[in-house]
């Protein structure tokens, strides 16, 4: 495996932790349909609580997964999915490069 690969797989690492849990998953789903939801949005279309909601979000908005904009007193959320796209599609370029020189 090139040295690229290897980088691009860390780089990636902390985007695979965030997606394998499913409830985030579904925030994501439900974030693609949407848009741009609130906590309490999310919370009325999803089996989890107020907290559980809002313990997800804050995890996706660290790992830069999600970006917030205010308002009035209310916060909405959104993907910000741009760079995971651009990585992942840079991860699967190389390990194909990778594979066909094999």
């Amino acid at each position: 495996m090139s040295k690229l690969s290897m980088s691009l797989f860390k780089e990636s690492i902390p985007y695979f932790t965030i997606f394998q849990d499913e409830n985030r998953q579904k925030i994501v789903n439900m974030l693609c349909d949407q848009k741009k939801m609130t906590v309490n949005e999310i919370t009325t279309k999803s089996d989890l609580s107020r907290p559980a909601v809002s313990h997800h979000l804050k995890l996706m908005l660290d790992a830069n997964v999600l970006g917030v904009e205010r308002r009035g007193t209310e916060r909405l959320y959104y993907l910000k999915l741009e760079r995971i796209i651009q990585l992942l599609r840079e991860l699967a370029d190389s390990l194909e490069e990778s594979s066909s020189l094999s």
